[in-house]
């Protein structure tokens, strides 16, 4: 009798702890998910549209803000090595910035990211002629490209993650491209420190897409420029361009040449051999579609690193050529030559007229999905 009593008290004594370790558990979830937020605020207005700005936070402190007008990232806090927080893109205080003076900043750009030569191209015995909004050619979209629409906003929550995915339909035309384009852009933040972007695509004619996100980087708040940053990129070739910055159709390795970061490089340390800067696509070696890291950035005067992943077959780094003390931007701080750079991940520019390049166009009843991933952290 005795020994049947003792059973009963540990069964009674292992059940509690297991109901314990349950709720607690449970409690932890919840904790995770108290921690994950996302908030929705006012920005203005634009195209008589009402424009709103979503603020993303995760368990780690992490903030992300998003707006519906051009799907733009407007702020990206991330701690330094000390754990203090700051802002690592460039962008505007409010929507008059981005609507008036945007050299892309945060942007989701499209239908063709990139450049298309001389505006043109031909599809299914069509010939299509698009606007010519750099020099002699098409770029990001044209004249009013996705960067510039304002985007139908859902907001997205579950136990490890917050989201944010927008929508728009481009009709058939715009911009001079053909077909009726429904396109999704999903903005998810997790609690592991991870922004990943999904966009995806449908169409009911034939027509090119090359969609991505143009945010600048400047992992030291913007305090300095970008060349001290130490930048690798896993692609053993680029897209040679001419001077036009459209390809010529070859693919030049990289390797004993200013343009290879498959060794990580301070971004500043080769620049002046590149003339105008850099502003290549570069060929990524792996697999097509799949997720693999694409390049790693880090500043070792903050700590601060980010780590690229992508199904996209390439990636466009720009190091801020362009940036010449003109803009104004968050808090009045002047935006100096290379004081933001962009990885744009991305299909090949003028892909529609060099058919050896990666496929582009998109076909009635098929799908377009690219991901992206972008891992923060810090180096000690």
């Amino acid at each position: 009798m005795k020994l049947y009593r003792n059973i009963l008290v540990i069964l009674m004594i292992l059940a509690g702890f297991v109901s314990s370790c349950r709720c607690s558990e449970e409690q932890n979830k919840n904790n995770d998910k108290s921690t994950l937020s996302i908030m929705k605020e006012p920005f203005g207005s634009a195209n008589n549209q009402d424009v709103f700005l979503y603020t993303l936070t995760n368990k780690n402190g992490i903030v992300i803000k998003i707006t519906n007008y051009g799907g733009i990232i407007t702020q990206i806090w991330t701690p330094d090595r000390e754990g203090k927080p700051g802002d690592i893109v460039l962008g505007y205080d409010s929507l008059k910035g981005y609507v008036d003076n945007n050299p892309y900043f945060g942007a989701v750009v499209g239908r063709y990211a990139n450049r298309i030569a001389d505006g043109k191209f031909s599809l299914e015995g069509e010939s299509y002629k698009l606007a010519t909004n750099n020099g002699n050619n098409h770029l990001h979209g044209g004249d009013k490209g996705f960067d510039k629409v304002v985007w139908n906003a859902t907001e997205i929550e579950d136990s490890a993650s917050v989201g944010l995915e927008l929508s728009y339909l481009s009709p058939d035309g715009e911009e001079g491209y053909p077909g009726n384009l429904n396109v999704k852009v999903t903005y998810t933040l997790t609690n592991w420190d991870e922004l990943e972007t999904v966009i995806t695509a449908t169409t009911d004619k034939a027509c090119p897409v090359n969609l991505c996100n143009h945010t600048y980087f400047n992992l030291s708040k913007a305090d300095t420029n970008v060349l001290g940053h130490i930048l690798s990129i896993v692609a053993a070739q680029l897209t040679d361009v001419n001077s036009d910055m459209i390809p010529t159709g070859v693919m030049p390795p990289v390797a004993g040449t200013p343009m290879d970061f498959n060794t990580p490089h301070q971004v500043g340390s080769r620049i002046e051999q590149v003339k105008g800067g850099y502003d290549h696509n570069y060929v990524l070696d792996k697999s097509d579609g799949e997720l693999a890291l694409a390049a790693t950035l880090l500043d070792p005067k903050s700590g601060r690193e980010v780590k690229i992943y992508t199904t996209q077959p390439g990636i466009q780094f720009y190091s801020g050529n362009f940036l010449d003390g003109s803009i104004k931007g968050k808090g009045g701080k002047v935006y100096e030559k290379h004081y933001g750079l962009c990885l744009e991940t991305q299909h090949f520019p003028d892909s529609p007229n060099h058919p050896d390049f990666p496929g582009t166009i998109l076909k009635p009843g098929e799908k377009f999905r690219e991901i992206t991933v972008y891992k923060f952290g810090t180096e000690h």
